[in-house]
């Protein structure tokens, strides 16, 4: 069985494939003071969810966008499970073409969720990841990665507008029915929920106006991405999947092991 590993800057994604099919996924908050062992511990305890062990696990790749956890998640694979992990870079084999000035710069994590969307849903395509930031990116209809956009995520400016404005509370991000509210707490929501709305719909705008880019399906992931994927009826994102970046990191470990035969 693969191991998937997607370690984001709030979130590790554990996915575990047995042959084609994702048998099971976890989300898991990305902790930098945690060791191997805590890691290795949790590990253990999510596979014994499914019924599996260490000894299931035959393979494993990861991306990460965390590089202090990096060493740790290594070591971690290496003491439990007896592997090394494939780790995701701007040289693995994607199927993409990479057009950025500086590809070593590129986030694996934008490189994972790129290739899933370009293999299993087609190009053109545009991209929306909403993580800590949220992240567009464009990918022609013959595999080119032309580059994108990256904006402050929705909990990020959140919890920044919360932070930097002494009065204002925590909330919770839903979509109020109205623009224009009475209230404290549903004019944050507003603001937020409809101000990235008209973000991502103004983005997809100018985005489709690139050459190549003109007839794009929109693919988005992330936990958030159902917030903003309807502007009232007007559909702004035809596909929300959640499980894009583990479908991602299979779809390049079966490059990769065709490559090396």
């Amino acid at each position: 069985m693969l191991l998937v590993l997607d370690i984001g800057n709030t979130n590790i994604k554990f996915g575990v494939f047995k042959g084609e099919e994702l048998m099971a996924s976890w989300r898991v908050s990305t902790e930098a003071a945690k060791t191997a062992d805590e890691y290795g511990m949790l590990l253990g305890d999510l596979l014994r969810t499914q019924g599996l062990t260490f000894k299931d696990i035959d393979s494993v790749i990861m991306s990460s966008v965390a590089p202090s956890l990096n060493y740790t998640i290594e070591h971690m694979c290496r003491y439990y499970l007896g592997l090394s992990p494939i780790v995701v870079d701007s040289d693995s084999n994607c199927g993409l073409k990479i057009t950025y000035d500086h590809p070593k710069d590129l986030g694996p994590d934008r490189i994972v969720g790129s290739t899933a969307a370009f293999h299993l849903y087609g190009g053109p395509v545009i991209l929306i990841d909403f993580g800590s930031a949220t992240t567009f990116n464009a990918i022609t209809a013959d595999g080119e990665f032309l580059g994108g956009a990256i904006a402050p995520g929705i909990k990020t400016a959140t919890e920044s507008l919360v932070n930097v404005a002494a009065k204002l509370p925590r909330i919770e991000l839903v979509r109020p029915e109205k623009v224009v509210c009475t209230n404290t707490k549903s004019c944050m929501q507003a603001g937020i929920i409809y101000g990235y709305t008209g973000l991502v719909e103004f983005m997809i705008k100018k985005i489709k106006e690139t050459p190549g880019m003109e007839n794009a399906k929109v693919v988005a992931t992330g936990g958030l991405s159902q917030l903003v994927q309807y502007d009232g009826d007007n559909k702004l994102i035809d596909i929300v999947d959640r499980a894009l970046a583990l479908k991602g990191l299979k779809i390049i470990f079966d490059r990769q092991k065709t490559e090396t035969l």
